[in-house]
């Protein structure tokens, strides 16, 4: 990456969630405008990874070698078998509740349990991963979307505690929550409205601009995609 040097063209990186849209374009990014040759990535429909299942985790985990300086969780869903976001908690499901934390909460929480220890000891790193600014239990002035919202606060409780752990072994590790805007992929088509929205490439371009500009004050920190800090 070009910013503050952080990565070069021998840098190593894991992307999993790799065949979403976000997913995509930060490999692709990656590759293409600033030459990191060596790209791990994995997905759900391209290599049968479940997120949810620990044993399968440990699967995937169990192929990977050596360290890799970025480690991105592009992982999440919004709509999960055709249940959307409810309006009201009348609304609400026990049912889309705990899908909605299996998901967005359990998954990201075991990726970071396997994939944290490849994380270098020696060298800076960065382990991101993707989150909606939705889960901000401060930002929320309107209401509506309690699953999702739930699932994502947790998630952030999870990477914040996750982050002040690895740093204990990994004294440059940089452990972060990243929040993309409003993305033009299959995820969001239904609900973006008249919300401002970017596609998929421009997205990548500026969460992987966040990444550059991160230093080890920002470990366990909640950033936006213009880099400005999200409150818990």
């Amino acid at each position: 990456m070009i910013n503050n040097q952080k990565f070069s063209a021998n840098s190593r990186v894991l992307i999993i969630g790799a065949s979403g849209g976000i997913g995509s374009a930060l490999a692709k990014a990656l590759s293409s405008t600033y030459k990191i040759n060596d790209i791990v990535t994995f997905s759900r429909s391209t290599d049968n990874l479940d997120i949810t299942n620990e044993n399968s985790i440990r699967s995937m985990a169990s192929t990977l070698h050596g360290e890799f300086d970025l480690i991105f969780i592009a992982t999440g869903a919004l709509e999960i078998d055709g249940v959307g976001p409810e309006k009201t908690i009348l609304s609400m499901t026990p049912e889309a509740l705990k899908a909605q934390f299996e998901t967005n909460t359990l998954g990201p929480a075991l990726l970071i349990k396997h994939l944290h220890t490849l994380l270098p000891r020696s060298r800076p790193s960065v382990l991101a991963v993707l989150t909606a600014r939705v889960g901000s239990i401060s930002d929320n002035n309107l209401g509506g979307w309690i699953s999702y919202r739930t699932a994502k606060a947790a998630l952030h409780q999870i990477i914040r505690t996750s982050a002040l752990e690895i740093a204990n072994k990994r004294k440059q590790s940089i452990c972060v929550a990243l929040h993309p805007g409003t993305v033009q992929t299959e995820l969001t088509k239904k609900y973006v409205g008249t919300h401002p929205s970017v596609s998929p490439d421009e997205a990548a371009q500026n969460l992987l601009n966040v990444v550059n500009s991160l230093s080890y004050e920002d470990n366990g920190q909640f950033f936006d995609w213009s880099g400005k800090q999200v409150k818990w």
